[in-house]
């Protein structure tokens, strides 16, 4: 997805007397203006995740940093496009940490129209040892409408947060970042993403534990499957109706047949849908099984949580626990 008119928009941004742009980001100018000069450490994220593990290795530290979280309004990572208030942030920001996956295209161009040319960035995928792989299409997925002729580049997973594994690394490449920018707090960093990835290690035993305890090791998905990561993290087989950065929403009668088909064989007693689905793929597959009586579980994929959560107290572990007690009670 990339962001066409990047150039203009930034230039539109600057030049406040025209007020076909300059009525929407002159208020958010003169805040950024102010935040410029009040010496605090300017940190943009475009997703949860990255936002979540920023504030937790900041720590004490958060107080001398301004941590922006770009989707707090609930925009899923695959639609969302940056408006010209937040193209001004990350290009005076300090430290722009994003996945760097196909839907976040448009950042590529962000980063080459960046006014401090000193930015520290972390990107996802780029991190070195993380476990990236290509997106997977597997027996009975709806396969994605060709767009054009050629040969194609490969496709990457970009939900590399969905591992805890990842995450662990992940952390790692924030906090040094952090201390890149901010030398005076590079051993708290230090310390606080230590006592972190303890946390991140628990978590993980706690998945370790699910599979290795589980009746049924493969979970059928009436919907996108952003979460190979997770599975091959720990054993669990999957079969689903898209990839997990499909646009599609709807499933042939064959994918629904096939799906149907695998849960009566494999005997799975639970389908599953991502947050925010209507679920009526999952309802659909299940009509076309045997017994016509599986439950509906959600898993969270942690891709449009908004500020009314955040300030509640969801976390990237919250989450993650959540979707490991809904993991245990469906594979058990």
């Amino acid at each position: 997805m990339k962001f066409k008119g990047i150039a203009s928009i930034m230039v539109c941004a600057a030049m406040l007397g025209l007020t076909a742009c300059g009525s929407v980001v002159s208020a958010d100018n003169n805040d950024l203006a102010n935040s410029r000069d009040n010496g605090k450490l300017k940190v943009v994220c475009t997703s949860f995740s990255g936002y979540d593990w920023t504030k937790e290795i900041l720590g004490s530290r958060a107080d001398n940093a301004e941590v922006t979280y770009l989707l707090d309004n609930g925009a899923d990572l695959h639609s969302y496009q940056p408006s010209a208030a937040d193209m001004v942030r990350i290009s005076g920001c300090d430290v722009f940490i994003y996945v760097g996956g196909e839907s976040e295209g448009w950042a590529e161009d962000a980063l080459k129209e960046a006014s401090n040319k000193d930015m520290k960035i972390v990107k996802f995928m780029d991190t070195e040892g993380l476990d990236t792989k290509e997106e997977e299409v597997k027996e009975g997925m709806q396969a994605e409408e060709e767009e054009g002729e050629g040969e194609e580049e490969p496709e990457y997973d970009e939900h590399v947060w969905l591992s805890v594994k990842n995450a662990e690394i992940l952390c790692g490449e924030i906090a040094d970042t952090l201390s890149e920018a901010d030398p005076d707090g590079a051993e708290e960093y230090k310390a606080n993403c230590e006592a972190y990835t303890a946390k991140l290690d628990e978590l993980d035993g706690k998945f370790a534990e699910v599979a290795d305890n589980a009746k049924n090791k493969t979970v059928i998905f009436g919907d996108r499957f952003p979460f190979r990561y997770l599975c091959d993290d720990y054993g669990i087989d999957y079969y689903a109706a898209f990839v997990g950065c499909s646009a599609e929403t709807e499933a042939s009668f064959e994918t629904v047949a096939f799906l149907a088909k695998k849960t009566d064989e494999v005997g799975a007693k639970t389908l599953f849908t991502i947050e925010n689905s209507d679920g009526k793929i999952a309802q659909a597959i299940i009509s076309n099984t045997e017994n016509k009586d599986q439950k509906v579980a959600v898993l969270n994929s942690l891709q449009s949580v908004d500020a009314e959560h955040i300030s509640s107290g969801t976390s990237y572990i919250s989450l993650m626990e959540e979707n490991c007690e809904t993991l245990k009670t469906a594979l058990d």
